[in-house]
C-alpha cells in the first residue's frame, strides 16, 4: 500500500518520540526530520528513486529494498549478523543523509548504485543473512542531537581511529560525533586489511600529487609532515612540499596506498617506498573491528555507536 508522507508523518510521529536504542543520551535522542525529497511511503518505508547502473535507468523502490543490495556490496554476507545490522544502520544513515543535503549526478535520481557516488551496491550478493540484518533494522539510523551525521566507515583502522580532518581531508569544522578511539580489530582480521606495502614510481607520484593540488617538478625526498591526532599522516613533505595524504591516497589509487596510518615512507632509486597499517580513511566505524565485537557478543546498536561521540540510534520510521 502506497502511504503519502503527511499521512504517516502524523500516524507515527507519537511512536517516533523517543523511540531510541540507547539510555544513557536522552540529549542525542530526537528523531532527525525526513529528507524533504521523501513524499511517498510504501508499507511504511520511504520509497527513493534509485538509478541502477547495471540497468541504466532509475527504479523507485522502497528504501529498505535498496539496502539489501548496498549491505550485499559493503560487507560479506557471511559475517556475524550483529556487525551486518550495524552495517545496516549505517548504510540507512548515509542514504537518508545524502537525500536531505546532496542531488544524484543522475537526473531524476535520488541516489544511485554508482559507487563512484554512493556506496557500494551488489544485488547478486544478497542472501537471508543480508535481507534478515535489513529487516531487523528496520527505520534505525544514528542521530547525533536530532541531525543525520555522516555515516563514515572503513574496513580497518589499523587500531585506531581517525578524526574527519585528518582522514578524510575534511575542510568544514570537525563534526561533533567523530573520534579518535580504539578500532577494536581482532587477528580475525585479513592481514592484507591489517597492514600493506606498496611502491610506486616518480612519474605516478608527481602526477598524484598535482591531482592533489601540488605541482612537483622531481621528487628527490620524501618524509612525513604533519601527523594528526590517530598518529595518521596529515601531510608528506615530497621533495620538500607539503601535500595533503588523504588526498594523495586517493589520487594514488586507495586500494594501493591503503592508509594514511603509515608505519615507513622511504625514497629509494627514484622509488617511493610504503607501509601502513589498516585499510580505508579511519573515520568511524572500523567494519573489522565490528566483526570482532560482534563475535565477542556486542549488538548492533552498541557496535555502531562505540566509534561516535553522543550518537543515539533511533528509529525515524
Amino acid at each position: 500500500m502506497r502511504l503519502f508522507r503527511g499521512i504517516v508523518v502524523c500516524l507515527l510521529a507519537g511512536l517516533l518520540a523517543g523511540c531510541t536504542a540507547r539510555s544513557d543520551a536522552p540529549d542525542t535522542a530526537s528523531v532527525p526530520p525526513m529528507p524533504q525529497k521523501v513524499d511517498a511511503y510504501e508499507d511504511g518505508a520511504p520509497l527513493v528513486n534509485v538509478y541502477v547502473t547495471e540497468h541504466e535507468r532509475i527504479e523507485t523502490m522502497p528504501l529498505e529494498t535498496y539496502l539489501y543490495g548496498v549491505l550485499a556490496g559493503e560487507m560479506k554476507n557471511d559475517w556475524p549478523m550483529e556487525a551486518l545490522k550495524a552495517q545496516a544502520i549505517l548504510a540507512r544513515t548515509f542514504v537518508l543523509k545524502f537525500m536531505a543535503e546532496k542531488e544524484s549526478r543522475y537526473e531524476g535520481a535520488d541516489i544511485s548504485t554508482d559507487i563512484e557516488e554512493a556506496q557500494a551496491y551488489d544485488a547478486s550478493a544478497v542472501n537471508q543473512r543480508v535481507r534478515d540484518a535489513v529487516d531487523a533494522t528496520r527505520g534505525l539510523v544514528l542521530s547525533s542531537g536530532g541531525e543525520l551525521p555522516y555515516a563514515w566507515f572503513h574496513a580497518h583502522s589499523g587500531g585506531v581511529t581517525a578524526l574527519a580532518r585528518e582522514g578524510l581531508n575534511w575542510k568544514a569544522e570537525e563534526p561533533p560525533y567523530t573520534r579518535v578511539t580504539k578500532g577494536n580489530e581482532n587477528q580475525s582480521a585479513a592481514p592484507d586489511a591489517a597492514a600493506w606495502e606498496a611502491e610506486f614510481s616518480a612519474a605516478e607520484v608527481i602526477a598524484a600529487a598535482e591531482e592533489a593540488g601540488t605541482f612537483l617538478e622531481t621528487l628527490d625526498s620524501a618524509e612525513v609532515g604533519e601527523r594528526g591526532e590517530s598518529g595518521r599522516a596529515v601531510t608528506l613533505l615530497l621533495s620538500g612540499q607539503a601535500v595533503n595524504a588523504a588526498d594523495l591516497r586517493i589520487a594514488l589509487g586507495s586500494t594501493r596506498m591503503r592508509s594514511t596510518l603509515l608505519t615507513s615512507l622511504r625514497l629509494e632509486g627514484g622509488v617511493l617506498h610504503m607501509a601502513g597499517k589498516g585499510f580505508g580513511h579511519g573515520v568511524g566505524m572500523s567494519q573489522w573491528g565490528a566483526y570482532a565485537l560482534a563475535g565477542q557478543g556486542w549488538q548492533a546498536q552498541d557496535i555502531v555507536t562505540a566509534y561516535f561521540d553522543g550518537v543515539a540510534v533511533v528509529r525515524m520510521y
